[in-house]
């Protein structure tokens, strides 16, 4: 089959056909379609593994599988990352943040498949992740697969990028409103109607399919009973202060964990202690297995104390300080269990952790201000209010925190609370933690560019491209009649010096040597070692273009010499490089 031919018959038909513009309609639809099949192929797959492995359970006892489960699927992962996908899939918003940011919108094919079943082996054997993530990775990698294969231009890759994963989230929550925004707000595409169109259709695909094959159930079956209560204000303004409380203990002591992990230098090592410690976190605390949704279901229906079910605790849980007791161990071992299985080897993410910890701190909160207060808060208004302020502070998105659990309950009169607790989570950590838990890695490496348009244009701008070798060189036991030769040859006005063997010994400027150039006593007394000097900057191949245009601001210098390992390459020129950010400005600005 020859796919560079059918690629050629395809693109002659659309551009006779379509304008660019309804060609990018079509596809939108087409990725949010694919991207929205994948969430529910997913969800139905783990469901279905899940209930499997689970129907011998007996939950009114102590669940002696649930130490073995987890570690089996982190380690089936592992091996399946290991030796099939032979490539690093983990932290999945994050990778789709780095190739728009440092890979040109590219995404590998193998994660149009890859994530989707090692995600199942460790969320279906009870790794306490969430599915969101692999998911997003799996939409936007279809999306930049379909863009490159109609060899699409940076700005439409990242553009159906953008669709991929919008319509993957409407799908798996069914909130195409959400979808959308997640798009806009996380991923952090321009808001623009030439994007905004594209990823309404795909989000609503997405959301229309999830709807056709899974029927009207939500995640959360759950309908807001008790209306918002102005007089309520002051305890959601509260709950936004303890979810940010929340956020910050969660994003700190994941990256904590994730670092006290990669000390253990052998894979296979972190593979097993990661999943002896999930097991082991899950054997004691049940509802840390797998997603948690179904503990936030009983959370909302106000059967807290059915999350005492199958643990060592539930012979004694008729009590309601042992479940606030127990309520807060959860929240403590959330993190460490999620940590775990993410560190050891497994596949997810912690969109779902993140809502999980959320529910658990509202009601948490809603049972501990309500003996004081004549039991005037509702616990299940607290825990969904709770669920979008950890989720706004974790991922620092507290518009798509807000729609999503608004969608998901139906409870849009609920909007007022949700944005209170968002916006006041998200303003309390942020003085603590300025970047998200997807971009702090990125942030810590220096490539978070997604989030700044300058770095992100010097960024896919490659040093490579910008290497000038037309320059004329002379060797420095060349004399001044000889160098004379070569400056007659040449149409630069700088001149490098090498040895026999290629090294850069230092430059020669045409106007440094003006004076004598005409002076014909002196050419074969006079050398080029006598005329040359080493400039004050030089750069490395391996440099980035920041580092080069850094260099050029803080310098006079037009050119700047190229070198690798002392060995001469050529010269970038201030000139060159502006003109090729202006030309890759335009390319941003092109709507």
């Amino acid at each position: 089959m020859n796919w560079n031919s059918i690629f050629k018959k395809m693109n002659f038909w659309q551009l006779r056909h379509n304008s660019h513009r309804q060609f990018v309609l079509v596809v939108s639809c087409i990725v949010g379609a694919l991207g929205g099949l994948s969430a529910i192929i997913l969800k139905n797959v783990v469901h279905y593994t899940s209930h499997f492995l689970q129907r011998g359970i007996n939950l009114g006892h102590a669940n002696w599988p649930y130490l073995l489960f987890p570690l089996i699927g982190i380690v089936l992962t592992f091996l399946f990352v290991k030796f099939v996908v032979r490539d690093d899939i983990s932290h999945g918003i994050s990778r789709i943040l780095q190739a728009i940011s440092k890979n040109n919108a590219i995404l590998k094919i193998h994660n149009t498949f890859s994530s989707i079943i090692a995600s199942t082996l460790t969320v279906s054997f009870g790794g306490s992740v969430g599915l969101e993530a692999p998911t997003v990775l799996t939409g936007s990698a279809i999306g930049s697969n379909i863009g490159r294969f109609f060899r699409l231009d940076y700005h439409t890759l990242i553009l159906f990028i953008g669709c991929g994963s919008a319509g993957a989230i409407a799908a798996i929550f069914k909130a195409p409103i959400a979808g959308v925004i997640f798009a806009l707000e996380v991923l952090m595409l321009d808001l623009t109607m030439s994007s905004l169109i594209p990823l309404l259709i795909s989000s609503a695909t997405g959301a229309t399919l999830a709807y056709f094959l899974m029927g009207r159930g939500f995640l959360f079956e759950f309908q807001i009973q008790t209306s918002f209560k102005l007089e309520n204000l002051p305890f959601y303004v509260l709950l936004g202060i303890i979810a940010g409380i929340v956020s910050i203990y969660f994003t700190k002591a994941n990256l904590s964990l994730e670092k006290q992990f990669q000390l253990i230098k052998k894979p296979w090592i972190r593979a097993l202690i990661g999943g002896v410690i999930t097991s082991l976190l899950i054997f004691l605390f049940p509802p840390l297995y797998g997603e948690g949704y179904g503990a936030l279901n009983d959370l909302l229906a106000g059967n807290g104390l059915k999350l005492l079910e199958g643990s060592l605790f539930y012979p004694i849980g008729e009590n309601g300080l042992l479940l606030l007791g127990f309520l807060l161990l959860i929240l403590i071992f959330k993190v460490v269990a999620m940590t775990a299985t993410l560190s050891g080897g497994g596949n997810g993410g912690i969109f779902a952790p993140s809502l999980f910890m959320g529910g658990v701190t509202g009601f948490f909160a809603a049972r501990i201000f309500n003996p004081f207060f004549e039991n005037r808060i509702p616990e299940a208004n607290f825990a969904l209010a709770g669920m979008a302020g950890v989720m706004a502070g974790v991922m620092h998105a507290p518009l798509t925190a807000t729609f999503l659990i608004a969608e998901i309950t139906g409870g849009y009169h609920f909007f007022v609370p949700l944005m209170i607790v968002s916006i006041i989570s998200y303003l309390t950590i942020v003085p603590f933690e300025p970047h998200s838990i997807y971009t702090k890695r990125l942030a810590e490496m220096g490539e978070l560019i997604t989030h700044n348009k300058d770095k992100a244009v010097l960024a896919r701008l490659s040093i490579e491209k910008l290497i000038e070798t037309n320059f004329s060189t002379v060797s420095p036991d060349a004399t001044l009649g000889e160098f004379v030769k070569v400056v007659a040859k040449s149409q630069r006005n700088v001149f490098p010096v090498i040895d026999t063997e290629n090294n850069y010994l230092g430059v020669v400027f045409i106007n440094n040597v003006r004076e004598i150039i005409f002076n014909h006593e002196l050419y074969d007394t006079v050398f080029v070692s006598n005329l040359m000097f080493m400039p004050d900057v030089w750069i490395e191949r391996t440099a980035t273009v920041e580092d080069v245009a850094k260099l050029f601001a803080e310098t006079s210098h037009y050119n700047i010499p190229v070198l690798e390992k002392g060995k001469y390459i050529g010269f970038v020129s201030r000139a060159n490089v502006f003109s090729n950010y202006r030309e890759m400005i335009k390319e941003y600005s092109n709507e």
